[in-house]
């Protein structure tokens, strides 16, 4: 079993820079693009954080 903190650290209310679960969430609704540095960081919070469900409503 995962630590409890775990979810929490992947969220975006852990990750000042919107690289959470939540700020791709965020990204993506909005379709905002990311710099290659965001994307690296992306990328490794990623692995930190496998198999966390990313719900995404797509903006209008």
């Amino acid at each position: 079993m995962l630590h409890p903190r775990v979810g929490r650290c992947c969220s975006y209310s852990a990750e000042p820079e919107g690289r959470g679960t939540q700020g791709v969430a965020i990204k993506t609704r909005w379709k905002l693009a990311i710099d290659p540095s965001e994307e690296a960081a992306l990328a490794e919070n990623a692995t930190r954080c496998p198999n966390v469900p990313i719900k995404v409503q797509l903006a209008r």
